[in-house]
Order: C-alpha cells, then sequence, then structure tokens
C-alpha cells in the first residue's frame, strides 16, 4: 500500500446542479463553497464527493463512470437523468450534463450507494495491479475485466477495469485523490508529474501508467 483512498472529484459545467443530481442519488449532504466548490459529504471523510466548475461540456464518452445503486431507474430519472441504454441487467443512464453512469436496482439500497467505479483501459491485469498495489486492495477478475476489492477506506465495493480499443483523448472528468506520504513514492510506482503544487494548488497532479488523472494530497 503506497497511498491511501481520500475522496472523488467531478467536473461539473453547472456544479450546484450536477452536485444536488449526485446528492440524492449517492445520499449525501451538500455544501456549497464560497469559492464555488461543491462538496458532498457522508458517513465517513473518505465518502466525500467534490463537484468542480469547468468549462468544458460533456463530448465524449466517459472514460471513469460510477455504478450506484437505486430503488428504482425512475428516482434517478426523476433528478434530471436520461436513459442511454437498458438492455442490460443494469440501465445506463446520463446524468443532467450528460456524463454516463449504470444503475442497479436494488430491493434494499445500501447505505453506501457507488457500487463500482468503472474505468476503460488498454490493459485491464496492468491497470488493475497498480491500483491494488498503490490503494492496498486485492486483484480480482470480473467479467472481461479486472478488480480491485476490499481497498482500505474506498465508500464502494470494487475499483473495475474494463477492456477498450479507443485511446484517451480528452480529461477524465471523474477522478479521485489520495493520501501520501510522499509523491516521490507514487512516481518511482510508475505515476507521471503533471502539475506541482503552485500558488493556487497544494496538492499534485499525477497520471497513472494509461494516463487517468489523479491528485495526491501529501500526509
Amino acid at each position: 500500500m503506497i497511498a491511501s483512498w481520500k475522496d472523488l472529484s467531478i467536473d461539473a459545467c453547472d456544479n450546484a446542479r450536477l452536485g444536488r443530481f449526485w446528492a440524492d442519488t449517492l445520499g449525501l449532504e451538500l455544501h456549497q463553497h464560497e469559492d464555488g466548490l461543491v462538496r458532498l459529504t457522508g458517513p465517513t471523510p473518505q465518502s466525500t464527493v467534490w463537484l468542480a466548475p469547468v468549462p468544458e461540456p460533456v463530448t465524449v464518452k466517459q472514460r471513469v463512470h460510477l455504478d450506484v445503486h437505486a430503488a428504482s431507474v425512475d428516482e434517478v430519472l426523476a433528478r434530471g437523468a436520461t436513459v442511454a441504454d437498458d438492455r442490460f441487467r443494469w440501465t445506463v443512464v446520463r446524468d443532467p450534463e450528460g456524463g454516463e453512469l449504470c444503475v442497479f436496482v436494488r430491493d434494499e439500497v445500501p447505505e453506501r450507494r457507488i457500487y463500482e467505479i468503472v474505468v476503460d483501459a488498454h490493459d485491464t491485469r496492468a491497470q488493475a495491479a497498480w491500483w491494488a498495489e498503490v490503494l492496498g486492495g486485492r486483484l480480482e477478475a470480473e467479467g472481461d475485466g479486472e478488480a480491485v476489492e476490499a481497498i482500505p477506506g474506498a465508500p464502494f465495493e470494487y475499483l473495475v477495469f474494463e477492456p477498450v480499443a479507443e485511446p484517451k483523448t480528452v480529461k477524465n472528468r471523474i477522478h479521485w485523490d489520495v493520501d501520501v506520504s510522499d509523491v516521490r513514492l507514487l512516481v518511482e510506482h510508475g505515476a507521471t508529474v503533471l502539475r506541482e503544487p503552485d500558488n493556487e494548488i497544494s496538492w499534485t497532479v499525477l497520471a497513472d501508467p494509461e494516463g487517468n488523472e489523479f491528485c495526491a494530497f501529501v500526509d
């Protein structure tokens, strides 16, 4: 285990509107900050989700999306989502800004409503193994992809890597943050630094071996 799970971040053009959607969908409490950020809080600090304002709208399929537990698809649609695909045992919907998520209907909805975080990957095994080592989770095969489970502190069951052929072309709109004692440990493990701390940010922006952005905070 190199780092620990900190929280989740979602880009939004209208972060107050998208924040309300995700707060209600995930059963979290919404807090509006003066700097424009929206923070969603839950039963643990690791349940926190940040909504960060960005000018760019959704233009391509997201390479990172959430699978969520819900009592019904209709309740998610009532919050402003639209159905994208209902051919599976889950339903693919688009949030109010067009980002994909998958809804898994449950007779009993658990308190922690994020089921999985799903990441597109070229080498699913390598990606899952890399993140299992970073976050201290257990590597498991899942369907056509690979998964990391039992991540200490994570407010979800699985971090899943699904195979895709298309390359990454834009910044991911969903990413996660980690706590680490020294950013160099991540770099030595194969991460790439995209942005050092500066006058605007106190954390380091990195990319994993397939270019997925994440942020590291020195604890």
